[in-house]
């Protein structure tokens, strides 16, 4: 089995990878794009992509979810520690500089402020690490994973200086080869996007099955289409498997609403899940 995943060896996605696939050729992508890409062109080829972050929201693949609509196989939830990563010998007092990704930057913004750090946005984490390593400059240091650290030769300065504990990632295994569980007593997600007809109170009339049927919905996010800001997708998920009746009777409620409508996968929901609320 070959895993992509998009950043640097020593990325959080690569850790990911590993947790979820240990055994699969896991190989990095520059891009999130060229993740996608690769795996539509190939059904044998998986891809892990960050979806969500317990602190900071959203990443913001969704609209590569759209463009691409690959099946999504599986969701695994990875526990974020972040780390001041400098060069060999390096003290806290030494650095002024530190880089990561957004998300990274963001997630460890009390830290940031309180040693009153510049901050410089990269593509990703364990790419800031790789700069850190190359430029050899002592009062530079990067936000980054401990796999990246020993990828890189560089000291934990700090370890675990994320703003919250238990700082947690969503991430979403998808290919283009389609695959669902079958319907047993296990927890799912089903997972679907939807365009709706262009009619007032469409979002409200279209949402009444879920209610009437007693299917929870556990996300919810629009996305406006390509050109338009008067016309939106919805990514959603909810519980339950699609085979169920009462999910059943809901998409199709749903559907009479809608223009497009796309199931994007069914699977199992993963077992940390409830610790995540």
């Amino acid at each position: 089995m070959k895993i992509l995943y998009q950043g640097s060896p020593g990325a959080y996605s690569h850790l990911a990878a590993l947790d979820a696939y240990p055994e699969a050729e896991i190989i990095p992508c520059k891009t999130f794009d060229e993740c996608f890409s690769k795996a539509e062109s190939d059904t044998r080829l998986k891809i892990i992509i960050p979806e969500s972050n317990k602190t900071t929201g959203n990443i913001g693949i969704e609209y590569l979810i759209f463009k691409y609509r690959l099946n999504i196989y599986a969701e695994h939830f990875q526990k974020i520690e972040h780390n001041l990563l400098g060069l060999p010998g390096t003290k806290i007092t030494d650095i002024k500089n530190v880089s990561s990704h957004a998300q990274g930057l963001s997630q460890c913004s009390n830290f940031i402020k309180i040693n009153n750090l510049v901050e410089n946005v990269c593509a990703d984490t364990a790419g800031s690490a790789e700069l850190v390593s190359k430029n050899k400059v002592l009062s530079d240091s990067a936000i980054a994973s401990k796999l990246s650290a020993k990828i890189y030769k560089l000291d934990i300065v700090a370890s675990n200086i994320e703003n919250e504990k238990g700082n947690t990632t969503r991430f979403l295994i998808m290919g283009k080869a389609i695959q669902q569980p079958e319907f047993k007593k296990e927890k799912y997600i089903t997972s679907f996007l939807f365009k709706l007809k262009s009619k007032p109170a469409a979002l409200y009339q279209s949402l009444g099955g879920f209610a009437i049927n007693g299917v929870n919905l556990t996300k919810l996010q629009s996305f406006p289409e390509k050109n338009s800001f008067t016309s939106y997708f919805f990514l959603c998920d909810l519980d339950g498997h699609i085979e169920d009746p009462k999910v059943q009777k809901s998409l199709e409620e749903l559907g009479l609403h809608c223009e497009d409508f796309h199931v994007l996968g069914v699977f199992e929901a993963d077992k940390l899940r409830e610790k995540k609320k």
